[in-house]
């Protein structure tokens, strides 16, 4: 097959774990017999820097071209330390979701046996845990409008906006994830409170009719987000909006006992992104420390969500399996044995692709 894979580095750690990400696609390329050619365009704070803007029509180009785009993260302290700075990283990032269509986030939740005892969850309530959260990405209360601050500057207000076709397209991804997992799809929103939220639950309670062999639950945000941490167990597949979703997936992302390991993807009716959960990290930047195997794995999603290849997908999984129980890791969590740097990790990682597989 050939493979056209938009790659965006991005800022801080960004460009190291995506090299690596790189490393073992070509060694799955190799393996599998496939044609990849990347191409490379800048995001984030290293955009604003070198364009003014931080998602340049240059890269919009390159993303809208491709199969599937590889993103590393973005983020710069001269910008999160600035709040009136009238450009911003993050705002590349919205664009690129609203410009490219990524309406879908998937950020699925799982642990390793040979890192299960660093989750900061007891064991008995994070052995097994695997769900996956479904994120509608692309509205809410991000990109409502109207926003901003009155004339005195003493009042500020967003706006939550939703429409039914936004929902609806989200959580038929949802439920037709759920009929390939335990069949259990839980719709997470405040609809005692807050109007969107009622018409996501009405919405939902619509479309569960085409979906009769999945249990629908309905629950409150804030108790989906006392439950992650009471019984995780409890979940399989949940849907919910775009803000809910942004704080209720890094509270999950912990449960695993690292966030350098989640991966995610990012999918629209076209162009699909794949980018590790975890930001920018720039304390580690350049430093060949930071853990790229969330990147890896996320590597993985891509030719699973993006190109249907299990086989490869379960290739790069089986390799970052192995990794971890032969101790090959990078310093965050070698707990106090060896450690290998980011650059060492990925060419093991693509060596075993090769040898193992």
């Amino acid at each position: 097959m050939e493979m056209n894979i938009a790659l965006l580095p991005g800022d801080g750690i960004g460009p190291e774990v995506v090299a690596q990400a790189v490393k073992v696609v070509k060694a799955v390329g190799q393996k599998f017999g496939h044609k990849i050619t990347f191409k490379e365009g800048l995001v984030g704070a290293c955009a604003i820097d070198a364009t003014g803007d931080p998602y340049p029509d240059a890269t919009h180009e390159i993303c809208a071209a491709s199969d599937a785009v590889l993103f590393g993260a973005i983020g710069d302290p001269k910008y999160d330390n600035d709040p009136k700075a009238k450009v911003r990283p993050e705002q590349g990032l919205l664009r690129m979701r609203q410009k490219l269509g990524l309406f879908a986030n998937v950020r699925p939740t799982f642990t390793f046996p040979s890192l299960v005892h660093k989750s900061p969850l007891k064991l008995d309530r994070v052995e097994g845990v695997d769900f996956v959260f479904f994120r509608e990405l692309t509205g809410g209360v991000y990109f409502g409008e109207p926003r901003g601050r009155n004339e005195q500057g003493t009042k500020a207000f967003d706006t939550n906006v939703y429409s039914k076709e936004e929902i609806v397209r989200l959580a038929r991804m949802g439920f037709e994830a759920a009929q390939k997992r335990r069949k259990l799809l839980t719709c997470v929103d405040k609809a005692n409170v807050m109007a969107t939220s009622r018409l996501w639950r009405e919405t939902v309670q619509e479309l569960a009719n085409e979906y009769p062999d999945v249990k629908v639950e309905y629950e409150f945000v804030d108790a989906v987000a006392m439950r992650l941490i009471q019984w995780p167990k409890a979940y399989d597949v949940l849907i919910t909006e775009n803000l809910f979703g942004d704080i209720l997936t890094d509270e999950a992302s912990v449960i695993s006992g690292s966030m350098g390991l989640m991966p995610s993807a990012s999918l629209g009716s076209n162009v699909k992104l794949f980018e590790a959960i975890h930001g920018s990290y720039p304390q580690a930047a350049g430093k060949d420390i930071a853990n790229p195997l969330a990147t890896v794995l996320s590597a993985a999603m891509m030719f699973d969500y993006a190109f249907d290849l299990k086989e490869e997908a379960e290739a790069i999984t089986g390799v970052v399996n192995l990794s971890l129980a032969e101790g090959v890791v990078t310093e965050d969590i070698a707990e106090g044995g060896k450690s290998y740097k980011t650059s060492e990790v990925g060419d093991w990682l693509a060596s075993k692709v090769i040898k193992a597989y």
